[in-house]
């Protein structure tokens, strides 16, 4: 549900004060007394990572970020009365990497599983010895919206995903029917 919301956001559907208000209602920034669930807490570090880029480079966003970047780290340092972690260890690394990853400038290893042609698996090779590199990882920017979405030279129209204008199917009109 998080990355649905996430990708509405990305393409325009929803604002970056609404994600704002969402996120810091989730970690209830406004009541430092009360404590927000495990699930929500993985609910906000889910949302965060899919948008995290494009809701920081918002005005709106950017100060949303902040506040509740402040109170994930307070939460994770949170302890109960017998000295114990407030959240299990699986969430305090979950909070800590979406704290570096914004650090970083959003950008995160990611590991990639697909079939790859021998020619891709050469190129690869060649990038990775320029780069000094041996893990098999990818460096890409958490949160960005895709590329083929921002607009395009032809006419402004924002770009489909095969790099053309998206005027979507109904401007196709067939020739002649199929029968």
């Amino acid at each position: 549900n998080m990355k649905f919301i996430g990708h509405l956001f990305l393409r325009s559907l929803l604002t970056a004060r609404i994600i704002g208000q969402i996120i810091q209602e989730l970690a209830m920034c406004g009541d430092a007394d009360k404590i927000p669930a495990e699930h929500i807490l993985e609910c906000i570090c889910e949302l965060l990572k899919s948008i995290g880029f494009t809701l920081d480079s918002m005005p709106a966003g950017k100060e949303a970020i902040k506040q509740v970047s402040g109170r994930l780290m307070d939460l994770k340092q949170r302890k109960d009365k017998k000295g114990k972690g407030l959240y299990p260890m699986r969430i305090q690394f979950m909070i800590q990497d979406l704290v570096d990853t914004k650090n970083a400038g959003w950008k995160m290893k990611s590991f990639k599983a697909a079939a790859k042609t021998k020619e891709e698996i050469r190129q690869d090779a060649v990038r990775d010895e320029r780069q000094q590199k041996t893990d098999g990882s990818e460096v890409v920017i958490a949160g960005q919206r895709p590329a083929w979405m921002t607009s395009d030279a032809v006419g402004g129209k924002p770009a489909g995903p095969g790099g053309k204008p998206d005027d979507g199917p109904w401007m196709d009109v067939p020739s002649k029917s199929r029968r």
